[in-house]
């Protein structure tokens, strides 16, 4: 998959492309890429995505934005999974956010990605204080047609990425893997930890978090990217740590079941599957620490009754 970050794709080849945030990737996102794809192939159109990064409310308000549902390397994965040949990143800074809308038609759609097709959700919003909607956009298009996607529902829910928040800061993870079509996972790059955990007798792999995460507590996981084609189960917690650290950052750190190999380095999802209690602060290590021995059998039974 191509990706640019300055509006620059090649000009003898037009696109059938789409906008929006697309965080999380899930299944209403998954409808909007494969009738993209459809649709480029009709037309003998290159299929791509704009994207925003920063998430334009991270840029208006970073302390009340919502949780990213994913990473923007994960998304791009997700992209060209479902398809994408081309991703256009734009970032979301002061000078985008004062584009007037016809603007953004007329210098970004047309002129700079020389697009020729366009699908655009029923909510899509665009330009300087969010003026333009779809009405505005077919109204100025010029070089390309408009096609509106409506709505997507799993079992009489719409799905958005609000609906996928909501599911996993209530723990519901198999709800929220309906919304989303796959199991709700965090990836990133194994990083070396204080070694608490070690010293304790539970050694984890520690995945710091750069972006406020949608859930907390602690859960069943697989893990994905080891050596082994099989995932690996383990018992993970997600949070801040209270018992430990007074610093607020989130971290996951989670503890692989009869695995003892060096790690670091590695890139590994880490994928929850079942909740098993919220995140809680303890007066003393040792409280801690008979914890998570709990937690784990905890995990370590739920594995065994769902094999």
């Amino acid at each position: 998959m191509r990706i640019t970050r300055h509006f620059d794709t090649d000009p003898k080849q037009p696109l059938a492309l789409t906008v929006g945030n697309f965080d999380g990737v899930h299944r209403g996102h998954q409808g909007m890429l494969a009738r993209l794809v459809e649709a480029a192939e009709d037309l003998n159109l290159v299929p791509a995505v704009m994207t925003f990064d920063p998430h334009p409310r991270e840029f208006f308000a970073p302390a009340s934005a919502p949780p990213r549902l994913s990473s923007l390397r994960s998304k791009l994965r997700l992209f060209a999974t479902y398809g994408v040949h081309t991703t256009v990143i734009a970032r979301f800074d002061a000078r985008l956010a004062s584009l007037e809308a016809t603007a953004f038609i007329e210098d970004i759609l047309e002129r700079r990605l020389n697009t020729r097709w366009i699908l655009v959700g029923d909510d899509f919003r665009f330009g300087k204080g969010r003026v333009g909607d779809l009405a505005l956009l077919r109204a100025h298009a010029k070089t390309f047609t408009v096609e509106e996607m409506h709505t997507i529902e799993v079992e009489g829910e719409r799905v958005s990425s609000t609906a996928v928040r909501e599911a996993l800061a209530r723990g519901e993870l198999a709800h929220a893997a309906k919304l989303l079509g796959r199991p709700y996972a965090i990836a990133g790059r194994v990083a070396h930890g204080d070694r608490l955990g070690r010293n304790l007798g539970f050694p984890t792999a520690n995945l710091p978090l750069r972006h406020k995460p949608a859930l907390s507590g602690v859960f069943a996981v697989r893990v994905h990217g080891l050596e082994s084609v099989t995932p690996r189960t383990g018992v993970a917690s997600l949070g801040v740590r209270p018992t430990v650290k007074h610093d607020g950052r989130p971290l996951l750190e989670t503890f692989l079941f009869d695995f003892d190999e060096n790690i670091y380095g590695r890139r590994i999802s880490v994928e929850f599957v079942h909740k098993l209690r919220d995140e809680e602060r303890y007066d003393t290590v040792d409280a801690l620490t008979r914890q998570i021995r709990v937690d784990a059998d905890q995990a370590r039974d739920y594995f065994a009754k769902s094999a």
